[in-house]
């Protein structure tokens, strides 16, 4: 049988060596100490192995795109449209009146207002469309 642990194989064989030494009258002190000294091995390299995986974890999210946003965007990206949607609604509402008028306003005014009805709409619980399972078409 090979070892992994070549430390760990020394210690199995004084244990070994010993418990042929003192007898069996010593077996269970001598394999409760040599099971205390695998239990601090696995401990230490558990914790080893739980520290490199946490880094691994940090350094991945670090390097990572952001995850995608849920059905009503992150505060930013709604915030960001309502911001970019006034900052527009000033030439639109210009351009909207030298060609058009009151008309050509309007026309400004409901374009804006769509593009956000539009955005705002995948909050609506009765936009959202429930996914069918392939279950429920095998009726």
């Amino acid at each position: 049988m090979e070892a992994r642990d070549p430390e760990l194989r020394r210690e199995l064989d004084a244990t070994l060596q010993a418990r042929g030494e003192l007898g069996p009258e010593y077996e269970s002190v001598l394999i409760d100490s040599f099971l205390e000294k695998v239990e601090q091995r696995f401990a230490g390299t558990h914790e080893q192995r739980t520290r490199r995986q946490l880094a691994e974890q940090r350094m991945a999210a670090a390097r990572s795109v952001p995850r995608p946003a849920g059905p009503l965007g992150t505060f930013g990206e709604r915030f960001g449209l309502g911001v970019v949607s006034l900052v527009l609604a000033v030439p639109l509402s210009a351009i909207g009146v030298a060609n058009a008028g009151i008309k050509g306003l309007v026309v400004a005014w409901l374009g804006i207002f769509g593009v956000n009805a539009v955005h705002a709409a995948r909050a609506w619980p009765w936009t959202r469309e429930k996914r069918r399972t392939a279950s429920e078409w095998d009726v």
